[in-house]
Parts: structure tokens; C-alpha cells; sequence
């Protein structure tokens, strides 16, 4: 799988303003590692002083990635989004896998990983 370039856009939904969340951790550690965070939560709220959008609908463009902090009840409401959005690829966090959307992604022609973002980051695997 190919690697996101060190500048390029992460939108990261379901991020968290509480410091002890992955989501939180997540947003950090990509700012921190050269990559462009996006918090996406309802209250559009400011992530580690890193700007939020409320919607998927507000991103100012395509990112490269879209990492996965919601449960399925949850991204299966933003099907359509992420589908009219098309990241080059959709990561699925512990605890926010949805084989349902992955499959509708995978069909679509984005990649689908299942994996920890922090991990990834942390291993040189992002």
C-alpha cells in the first residue's frame, strides 16, 4: 500500500478536543509528523489549535486520507459523503471497523485499511 505523502491532508473523523482520546492523540501526532490534520466533529471544533470542520461537507478539498474515529451506526451516515469526497484511502481505527461501508469503499476504488493510525504513524507505516 502506498504511503501519504509528509504533507498531505488527513481528515481525521470524530476527533476529540480531550487529550487522553486516540482521536486527540491522532491529530497531534500527524501535525507533529508533517501531515496536515483536518478534525472533523458536529461541534467543529479546534484540535490542538488545528482548526475543525463540522461535516465531511466542509472540507475545503479531496484529503489524501481519511482516518476513522466514529462507530458504525455513525459512518454509515456519512456513506454518501465519503463517497462523493473519494480520499485516496479510508483507515478504520479499533473500534470504528464497518466491513458494510469498507466493502462499499472498496468497490468504489479506495483503498480500505484496518489498522491503528498511531501505529502506523509511529512505525513509519503511514
Amino acid at each position: 500500500m502506498p504511503k501519504a505523502a509528509p504533507d498531505a491532508t488527513v481528515a481525521v473523523l470524530g476527533a476529540s478536543t480531550n487529550p487522553e482520546r486516540m482521536s486527540f492523540k491522532a491529530v497531534r501526532l500527524l501535525k507533529v509528523r508533517g501531515y496536515q490534520p483536518i478534525p472533523v466533529h458536529p461541534a467543529g471544533h479546534t484540535v490542538d489549535d488545528i482548526p475543525g470542520v463540522k461535516s465531511l461537507d466542509d472540507l475545503p478539498a479531496p484529503p489524501d486520507t481519511l482516518t476513522m474515529y466514529v462507530n458504525a451506526d455513525i459512518s454509515n451516515t456519512e456513506t454518501d459523503r465519503i463517497l462523493k469526497l473519494r480520499p485516496r484511502r479510508v483507515i478504520f481505527n479499533p473500534g470504528a471497523e464497518n466491513p458494510g461501508l469498507a466493502d462499499k469503499l472498496r468497490d468504489a476504488g479506495i483503498e480500505v485499511v484496518e489498522h491503528c493510525t498511531l501505529v502506523m504513524l509511529r512505525q513509519g507505516e503511514f
